[in-house]
């Protein structure tokens, strides 16, 4: 894009300075007298075309070189405006004055204008009060252009860093949010489709049975809309309604749920994000928790725990669970920090596993 950039900026000097060469080219080329040798006047035109050539093109050479490159082709410039100021008008110093101002970066631009200044005062007769003005005006105006693009040049850098970080971050939520659709769902459905399995091999329970199996297909109903969601950006997550999935999933895997029964606790505003917390929580336990037979669910009105009776070992075992190495752990730390909750996951001394959430004071 800075490339971009710069193509950019060389079209547009090379197009206004073009329009003022061709403006202006004639009316220089009208100073010379008529009563100087042919070859003399061939030459002077040849070198007012050469350095209205120059004016067109050195800015577009020189913008991206060296500051010692810039300051002497500025004074080259300069010294070939002095000498074709013998041969036609003074006023073709606007000319170096307006690029000097262009290229001469920083501070050299005093020295630089200043003193062809101070000897266009000292040598100029006073009817020539009027150039100097134009001089200085020329300047600051072409200065304070250069900084306008510069100024331009950096929003437009800054701009294009803001559109590349939020692709990112857009990116990182649709990985985040679909991780959790997706890890839920397909864990809660391989749950009930085993028991579904197992009440079919057994041959009791057949109308059990297709009741989960029913569950099965509205669950995946569910994922698919919960997808479209996320990739819209749509999709909300309820407290209440993740209390009651996560019961009944428990329950289909042989796990009871100690869960309370509301959530008026919890401060409104953290409802949502330790909804995705209790989906994760349980989520974990299912996949990870192995001989678990009871999982618990506290609530405050600012902090969320997941509690366990499962084998520690395999939990330690896993890393994924316990330093939040895993994508699903690391989501929720992204999530939570958007309301500055800290995230504890780790195995119980005795036995189990606990994930809690807890925004401080």
């Amino acid at each position: 894009m800075t490339d971009q950039i710069v193509r950019d900026n060389h079209r547009g000097w090379i197009a206004s300075a073009s329009f003022f060469v061709l403006f202006m080219l004639p009316a220089m080329v009208g100073q010379f007298g008529v009563d100087r040798p042919v070859w003399a006047t061939g030459l002077a035109v040849g070198g007012l075309v050469l350095y209205g050539v120059g004016y067109v093109l050195l800015p577009v050479a020189v913008w991206r070189a060296s500051t010692s490159w810039q300051v002497s082709v500025g004074v080259a410039y300069m010294g070939a405006a002095a000498a074709l100021s013998t041969v036609a008008t003074p006023y073709i110093f606007i000319w170096a004055f307006a690029l000097c101002a262009v290229i001469v970066p920083g501070w050299w631009m005093i020295p630089v204008h200043g003193v062809t200044f101070l000897v266009l005062v000292i040598v100029l007769p006073g009817s020539y009060m009027g150039l100097l003005v134009i001089l200085l005006s020329v300047t600051l105006l072409c200065r304070a252009v250069v900084h306008m693009i510069d100024v331009n040049r950096e929003l437009r850098l800054a701009r294009d860093q803001v559109t590349a970080l939020a692709v990112a971050d857009e990116r990182g939520r649709i990985a985040r949010d679909l991780h959790d659709v997706l890890g839920h769902s397909l864990t809660t459905v391989t749950v009930k489709a085993g028991l579904a399995r197992r009440m079919l091999e057994a041959g009791v329970g057949i109308d059990r049975a297709l009741a989960e199996m029913r569950d099965v297909e509205r669950l995946s109903q569910q994922a698919l809309a919960d997808i479209t969601a996320t990739v819209s950006g749509e999709r909300a997550a309820s407290l209440a309604a993740e209390l009651v999935g996560a019961k009944e999933v428990l329950r289909a895997a042989g796990i009871d749920a100690d869960f309370p029964l509301a959530v008026d606790d919890v401060a409104p505003e953290y409802q949502e994000a330790f909804a995705f917390a209790l989906r994760e929580g349980v989520t974990n336990v299912l996949r990870h928790s192995a001989g678990a037979t009871r999982c618990e669910v506290r609530l405050g009105g600012s902090w969320l725990e997941v509690r366990d009776d499962g084998d520690p070992v395999p939990a330690a075992a896993n890393p994924s669970r316990v330093d939040g190495g895993g994508n699903g752990l690391t989501g929720l730390s992204q999530r939570l920090g958007g309301i500055g909750a800290r995230l504890e996951a780790g195995p119980l001394p005795s036995q189990g596993f606990r994930l809690r959430v807890e925004v401080p004071a």
